[in-house]
């Protein structure tokens, strides 16, 4: 009898509690968002990397990241590698004299990159640490490599670091430095890198490998192979020496390098750069790959910016511009970032690559090479990738490490990846001060929750397109 009783109030609990939630549920059912009590359109996206209006100051907090860390990472001083003291008086350097090591070389082609990158960045930003970068690491380049030199010339053993600045053997060794280093020049005459860059520009012009029409190459991993890297490692530091020293001929041969490589290397149909193009192949593979396709056009663009427009080949340098950059915008993935394999959305999202795409297509468009209503927003959504992998130490995650040339897939997709990969730091501070820059040009303005760019100010009226998620939330839309 009293186990009926226990079980008739449970029961009668159970009612109460059933009837006391149903209401709620049922008001709950009543405020769910559908097409007839909600503007649909206006839900948040679930975006995986975020999306819409960008700020300068934003822009700026992340290049400083990357600033402050690169700053403590490569310390520009000589040592005693035996006793690990630091030299001050330059004349003391000997065969016992090295580099201090830091976590990047100073004197690499990823480090050219970086110092055009921190050129670039001072002046968007007006911050004088970025400038400061480059010229102190330059200053002390120019001032330890004469003692440097004369202990190669009296012992044959040098520094590893001294030794690749001193005796290029590649362009490599050349091209990125020696673009960064003309630049330096112009901006400071007082600083003295003129023995430096003759002897990089003597290396390009005069001692690099060449196919019979001229064309830059090199014999691995096949004889007489073109590397499309080496439109960077070279072109643009010729066309610099054309702006530094006034004569044609750099002009000449900036561009010739530009239309060879193109006529065999680019795919018309694809509107990307094969990565490599072996002269005694029948077939010739073409592997998209990021960074490459990267160097190609950010070529170009260092190209375009000196070439006088009066020259013969200003407009069929900027058409191939022009075709690369329509080719690449169709290749963005929707996270904002390229993949390794450009076509190849099963191979991973890569940084270096992105950061070089953007850093051109924000040239490019305030350069009024392209149409910033297209690709302005192609940018700003890169940048906006680009900004995930910034860590809150300023290291920059996601970057291919340095890559040969293979005719397989398997060797992309799976080249590692490193947080000390040198070839991510210098394109991102690089593509931060030009959306700095761009920003300060153009108009980009939420519309109909989708960013798009205007040349002049939008009425603030259109913000009502970008209203989110929460403020949805709870509203009764009858």
């Amino acid at each position: 009898m009293k186990e009926n009783k226990i079980k008739r109030g449970l029961i009668l609990c159970g009612i109460l509690f059933v009837t006391a939630i149903l209401p709620a549920q049922a008001q709950k059912k009543k405020e769910m968002a559908n097409d007839i009590n909600s503007p649909l359109h206006l839900l948040q996206p679930d975006y995986k990397v975020p999306y819409g209006m960008l700020t300068i100051k934003e822009i700026k907090a992340d290049m400083d990241k990357v600033l402050y860390f690169l700053e403590k990472s490569t310390p520009a001083k000589v040592i005693d590698k035996n006793t690990g003291k630091q030299i001050t008086d330059y004349k003391q350097i000997d065969v016992s004299s090295v580099l201090d090591k830091g976590l990047f070389r100073l004197a690499s082609y990823e480090w050219g990159v970086t110092y055009a990158g921190m050129l670039a960045a001072a002046q968007a930003t007006g911050d004088s640490l970025y400038l400061s970068y480059t010229m102190s690491r330059f200053r002390f380049l120019s001032e330890v490599a004469p003692q440097f030199k004369k202990s190669l010339n009296e012992h044959g053993v040098i520094d590893p670091q001294m030794k690749q600045l001193l005796t290029p053997h590649a362009l490599d060794d050349a091209g990125a430095m020696c673009a960064a280093m003309i630049k330096a020049q112009m901006i400071n005459k007082k600083i003295d890198l003129l023995p430096m860059i003759d002897n990089y520009m003597n290396y390009i012009m005069y001692n690099e490998y060449r196919l019979s029409d001229g064309t830059f190459a090199r014999n691995r991993p096949q004889h007489n192979t073109l590397w499309l890297d080496d439109l960077f490692m070279a072109v643009p530091a010729i066309a610099q020496m054309g702006k530094l020293t006034g004569e044609e001929k750099y002009y000449n041969e900036a561009v010739k390098q530009i239309l060879q490589f193109s006529k065999r290397m680019f795919v018309p149909e694809k509107g990307l750069y094969r990565h490599g193009w072996v002269e005694g192949m029948k077939d010739h593979p073409a592997f998209y790959w990021g960074r490459a396709n990267g160097w190609a056009l950010l070529a170009m663009t260092e190209v375009l910016d000196v070439l006088p427009k009066s020259h013969p080949g200003y407009e069929e340098v900027l058409n191939q511009f022009r075709a690369h950059v329509q080719g690449l915008a169709s290749y963005q993935s929707g996270e904002g970032f390229w993949h390794q394999l450009l076509d190849r959305n099963d191979s991973y999202l890569e940084t270096s690559a992105t950061a070089i795409y953007v850093y051109c297509f924000a040239h490019g468009i305030n350069k009024g090479w392209i149409d910033p209503v297209a690709y302005g927003p192609v940018a700003q959504l890169g940048w906006h990738a680009i900004s995930t992998k910034i860590t809150a130490n300023g290291e920059v995650e996601g970057t291919c490490v340095g890559t040969g040339m293979a005719f397989d897939p398997a060797y992309y997709y799976h080249r590692p990846v490193n947080i000390y990969a040198a070839h991510g730091y210098g394109p991102v501070i690089w593509a931060g001060a030009e959306m700095i820059n761009l920003l300060r040009q153009q108009h980009p303005k939420m519309n109909d929750s989708a960013v798009q760019y205007y040349s002049t100010e939008q009425p603030t009226d259109q913000a009502i397109f970008s209203v989110s998620t929460t403020e949805l939330e709870g509203r009764d839309f009858k």
